[in-house]
């Protein structure tokens, strides 16, 4: 008999689509000379501080297990930062748990509060991996999408229109990873609510949090009647330019913290120590790194936003994160084949709005997280690109 490898390939791992952001970085490393606006990953090294008390944890032998919470100290640094940076306080012995970035916190929060059949609402466009961690759990993820006219929120209105007696949680993911989109506190706690009165879960993934240019931002959790039944995720990577160091948290309930641990000790056990202890240093000596990267990008930001103006490309402004969602649907192509053509011809990588959400169709994302340089040569190419593509979509308008 013979033997098939796909047979023993479960279905839903099988139907699971890859990742379309991945396909763009792919052909990316294929090309020479591409200037990347893809990548979410910032361009700063991380702070010196952070290197150094990593390579002093190696010389003074640290290279064994941790707790399966984390080590105490960091777990006690987030404790502290998050309740004088966003007014939410949480037991560092109870209900912090160091994972293996945020994506690691996202998987097991996921796990643990879903069963199959239950709903999970998500708004859209998003992270790619809501979804998919998601329907991985045997729950069904249901899409909300949300337009570029409310500048991709979401309201009360919307939020009540999908919820049915199915609906266990929703994923709110602000400043947004793809739009840039934020809430404020108002617009959050108009949404709180709709939570409240409909006894929902909350997954709330604020790995952009320090990301905000305008005002402040508001951790869901700190509202009223939000901490518990909110599961608060966050890392270091974007804010501390510590995307490869893998280190992530997850803030809870110490009920939802007691059950989350078993499936992080089965399956990560814990994060790297040598991670762990750069993270100490980050929280206690790198806020002024912080605040002078934010202050850059939010240079960045300014830049490219009046960049697409100048071209004739309808864009809102993004208030958090690094990245801008123009429409191109003025050029009559498609995400994909603007994308496409764009890295072809002129060898600027974007990733199509489509990879995010069917509604992120006639969008893309472009990350300013790159160099005023880079990002002013990637406006200069693109706009020669965008000025042919709308010509002609004119052209075959008046034929």
């Amino acid at each position: 008999m013979s033997f098939n490898p796909q047979d023993f390939i479960t279905p839903g791992v099988r139907d699971l689509p890859p990742s379309g952001i991945r396909k763009f970085f792919d052909l990316v490393t294929e090309m020479k000379d591409v200037i990347s606006l893809g990548v979410g990953e910032p361009d700063f090294v991380s702070p010196w501080h952070v290197r150094e008390a990593c390579v002093y944890s190696l010389e003074k032998g640290y290279t064994m297990y941790t707790s399966n919470y984390g080590l105490p100290e960091l777990r006690y640094e987030i404790a502290q930062y998050l309740d004088q940076r966003f007014g939410v306080a949480y037991d560092e012995k109870k209900e912090i748990i160091v994972t293996v970035g945020a994506s690691e916190a996202v998987d097991i929060a996921l796990r643990t509060i879903c069963s199959p059949g239950d709903e999970v609402l998500i708004p859209e466009p998003c992270y790619v991996s809501y979804k998919p961690c998601v329907a991985l759990t045997g729950a069904i993820p249901i899409v909300i999408p949300t337009t570029v006219e409310n500048e991709f929120k979401l309201t009360p209105q919307m939020l009540e229109t999908y919820i049915t007696p199915k609906t266990k949680a929703i994923i709110l993911s602000y400043p947004n990873n793809p739009t840039g989109a934020v809430m404020t506190g108002e617009e959050l706690a108009a949404l709180c609510k709709v939570i409240v009165k409909h006894n929902l879960i909350v997954v709330s993934d604020e790995i952009y949090a320090e990301l905000t240019y305008d005002g402040v931002h508001t951790c869901i959790a700190s509202l009223p009647e939000m901490r518990d039944r909110t599961i608060l995720i966050n890392g270091m990577s974007k804010a501390f330019a510590m995307t490869g160091w893998r280190i992530g948290y997850l803030c809870a309930h110490e009920d939802f913290i007691e059950n989350m641990v078993k499936i992080h000790q089965y399956t990560m056990l814990c994060a790297p120590i040598m991670g762990q202890k750069a993270a100490i240093e980050a929280f206690r000596s790198c806020r002024k790194e912080v605040d002078r990267m934010r202050e850059e990008y939010d240079q960045r930001r300014r830049i490219i936003y009046k960049r697409m103006q100048d071209m004739g490309l309808e864009v809102f402004e993004p208030k958090g994160a690094f990245y801008i969602f123009p429409s191109i649907q003025n050029t009559g192509l498609s995400s994909e084949e603007f994308a496409g053509a764009l890295l072809k011809e002129e060898k600027v990588a974007v990733v199509p709005g489509s990879a995010f959400a069917d509604c992120g169709e006639g969008f893309l994302r472009c990350s300013y997280a790159s160099s005023i340089k880079k990002i002013t040569l990637a406006m200069d190419r693109m706009e020669r690109f965008v000025s042919k593509r709308i010509t002609t979509s004119l052209q075959d308008c008046h034929n």
